[in-house]
């Protein structure tokens, strides 16, 4: 994005923390989930909102009311670029094919599966975590034969612990090969679920791949293994109770190449335009 390249050329004037908070800028994209209820009225104009943020990489939830085909040249016309594409774990394991081409056809390097299905009041247990330990090393394999990446995204309800003191988390993160699975953190979640997300990056060096920037209200409730908050908990970035410049700091020693603005508030418009100012602005 333009206004952000500047900060991004720099960065090789920076040393030490500085040079780390300052490396996001160069792959820093919008989940364009975050423009869901845009979608749902028009799919190119929320497109068209997506370049005037100003920009010009994206992390797809979906195709709207578009096909595939048609999707990706909407992103072409307007010179995004399509980094990851979410895709849910029943289409995953319906029709791997497909889902792999779908990535290819959107130009995305990445597969990333955004949600693990359970039974809400039970959770998601250790046995379950064996299962789809076993799944995405399998996608995982597949997607490496097709010349793209595989990745999970954690919601917070994986970190439940059994009797044990095992967590799905660690299971899957136990199981899964670093080489067919990565990771994606997502800010919000591992802190909504009581979660450092520094330590989960530092705990975890190269696994982690991607990261969903996503504040949360200074004051919500914590530790909670749920994978569901109100909206009115998520907050412009900056705006909250996360050290972003020690998230960013962390992530860069971790190996994160992409960022991805995430905005799952009540005013999307408003907050994602702020959630750029103030990470245009931050400083170590």
């Amino acid at each position: 994005m333009k206004f952000l390249r500047s900060l991004a050329c720099t960065a090789t004037l920076l040393t030490g923390h500085a040079a780390a908070a300052a490396g996001f800028h160069d792959h820093l994209g919008l989940q364009l989930w975050s423009l869901r209820d845009q979608t749902k009225v028009s799919t190119t104009g929320a497109l068209d909102l997506a370049v005037g943020f100003g920009f010009t990489e994206v992390e797809t939830a979906g195709t709207g009311n578009l096909s595939v085909a048609d999707f990706a040249r909407e992103l072409s016309a307007r010179h995004l670029m399509a980094v990851a594409a979410h895709t849910g774990y029943e289409a995953l394991q319906n029709d791997l094919p497909k889902a792999i081409a779908d990535a290819k056809a959107l130009g995305a390097k990445t597969i990333i599966c955004p949600w693990i299905p359970h039974d809400r009041e039970k959770g998601l247990s250790v046995a379950d975590a064996h299962r789809v330990a076993a799944d995405f090393n399998a996608w995982g394999e597949a997607c490496r034969a097709a010349g793209l990446q595989f990745g999970w995204h954690p919601h917070g309800f994986e970190f439940v612990a059994d009797a044990h003191g095992d967590t799905p988390f660690a299971v899957i993160a136990r199981e899964t090969k670093p080489d067919l699975v990565c990771f994606e953190l997502d800010v919000f979640w591992v802190f909504h679920a009581g979660q450092d997300p520094v330590k989960l990056l530092q705990q975890y060096p190269g696994r982690w791949r991607f990261l969903h920037v996503k504040d949360i209200r200074k004051g919500a409730v914590t530790g909670l293994s749920t994978g569901s908050a109100p909206p009115t908990d998520k907050v412009a970035v900056g705006d909250g109770q996360i050290d972003w410049p020690a998230v960013f700091d962390a992530a860069a020693k971790a190996g994160v190449t992409h960022s991805f603005i995430e905005d799952e508030g009540v005013q999307p418009l408003k907050d994602i335009p702020a959630s750029l100012r103030y990470l245009k602005t931050l400083k170590p």
